[in-house]
């Protein structure tokens, strides 16, 4: 089974746009494999790699499923950079690290390592991110870029696993802290009446 997951992955975009009603390439092609989904759910493929699929697989071809998305020219985010307040939200929806800023400072996209998947629009509070067509050696995602965005998102997932279990380190490390403190018990005591004294003034008592 992995052999043939690996081998739908390869044809895969690697966009990571979850169109496909997946949460990344991956598990779209694990999906495929397993009979649990179509080989038509993903746009930014469109028509040649459900071929491409069907050869493999030896499935009937389909259309791309309209429910999933259009196939459509390839696409790359833009920002607004007058308008950009910093937020980073943008930075933290791109599942292939393609957005570069700083908190509360400017942040711009590198357009060549783009994937096109529009999942930094929706965060965006000021509007500030449209996708316009891609120009140039932009226009064209070939089998390279697919792969270096698959090892981007693959670094990033690695990367964010790791902060999740550092914090969780460290917060585990303060409530042992916290409860070899002899004064803890005391400490808790005397926050738990301050907020049982201010509910009582709000309630009147």
């Amino acid at each position: 089974m992995s052999g043939i997951i690996e081998r739908i992955d390869a044809l895969l975009p690697q966009t990571q746009c979850t169109k496909c009603g997946y949460p990344a390439c991956r598990p779209y092609a694990e999906a495929i494999a397993g009979g649990e989904a179509e080989i038509n759910q993903c746009p930014p493929g469109g028509d040649a790699l459900i071929r491409e699929l069907a050869a493999l697989l030896g499935r009937e071809y389909r259309s791309l499923n309209p429910r999933n998305g259009v196939e459509q020219p390839r696409r790359v985010a833009l920002i607004d950079e007058a308008r950009c307040i910093g937020c980073t939200l943008c930075i933290q929806a791109c599942p292939v690290d393609a957005i570069v800023g700083a908190p509360k400072l400017m942040h711009t996209v590198v357009t060549e390592l783009c994937s096109g998947c529009d999942l930094c629009v929706a965060p965006c509070p000021v509007d500030c991110i449209d996708m316009v067509p891609a120009s140039g050696a932009d226009a064209t995602w070939d089998q390279a870029r697919a792969h270096a965005a698959r090892e981007r998102f693959e670094r990033r997932r690695s990367r964010h696993e790791r902060e999740r279990r550092e914090r969780a380190e460290r917060l585990a490390a303060r409530a042992l802290k916290a409860k070899e403190d002899p004064d803890a018990v005391k400490k808790r005591a005397i926050i738990q009446a301050a907020i049982e004294r201010a509910r009582a003034r709000r309630q009147g008592t």
